[in-house]
Parts: structure tokens; C-alpha cells; sequence
């Protein structure tokens, strides 16, 4: 297969869009987990707790979500690079490893989904205990 510039350079809009998107993703979570642990100092919950937990764990998984996706874009630009350089060969594995990476990132997106569900039934439980 012959890897040509202009394929890695499909991906610069995509992983920027994401890097976008979990960036956001952060700071509404940051601003949530402050508003938390002021309501939560001033009067402690058992409710508030958890989900303070829950966004200190979606957190650290946003974290590794970025992580990947800034090292699949520095892979992509890399291969670009050695492509660019007369080296396809080593930059179609870059592109192979920037393409791994992506997938990681996007996978741990899916769990992070899956974790902001676990607090949406959290937040629902703490409503349905209401008289």
C-alpha cells in the first residue's frame, strides 16, 4: 500500500475537532466538581461524595483521552514528516501508530460516556429519594 501525504494530513481536522471537544469536556466537568465540593463542604452527602468520585474518575479518564489524542496527532504529524522526508516506510507505521492511538482515545471517550451515565442515574437516585 502506498501511503501518500495528503492521507495523514485527512486527520489535522478531526483530532483537532476532538482535542476540542474533550478540552470542553474538561472544563464542564472542572466547573461541576468545584460547584460539587462547595455544596459538599458546606453540607456533607453521601450523594455529593459519589459523585464527586465519579468526576474525579471521568477525569482522570478525559486526562488519558487527551493524552492519546495529542500523541496520535503528533504521530500524524511525524509520519507527515518522514513521508514528506522519502521515508515511507517508516512513516506509514507512524501513521499506523497514530491511528492506534486515536482508536485508544476514542475507546476511552466511549467509557467516559458510559461513567457520565453512571452519575446521571446517580443524580436520578438522589431525586427519586426525595418525598
Amino acid at each position: 500500500m502506498e501511503l501518500s501525504l495528503t492521507t495523514p494530513a485527512l486527520l489535522f481536522p478531526a483530532i483537532s475537532l476532538l482535542l476540542l471537544a474533550y478540552t470542553n469536556r474538561f472544563l464542564a466537568l472542572a466547573a461541576l466538581m468545584r460547584d460539587l465540593y462547595a455544596r459538599y463542604t458546606a453540607q456533607p452527602s453521601p450523594i455529593v461524595r459519589g459523585q464527586l468520585n465519579n468526576l474525579r474518575y471521568r477525569i482522570v479518564i478525559i486526562r488519558n483521552m487527551q493524552f492519546c489524542g495529542v500523541a496520535s496527532f503528533f504521530f500524524c504529524v511525524l509520519s507527515m514528516f518522514m513521508l514528506f522526508a522519502g521515508q515511507p516506510i517508516i512513516g506509514t507505521w507512524l501513521f499506523g501508530a497514530c491511528l492506534i492511538l486515536l482508536l485508544v482515545s476514542l475507546a476511552l471517550s466511549l467509557r467516559e460516556i458510559q461513567v457520565s451515565i453512571d452519575a446521571l442515574n446517580l443524580q436520578m437516585h438522589d431525586i427519586d429519594a426525595l418525598p
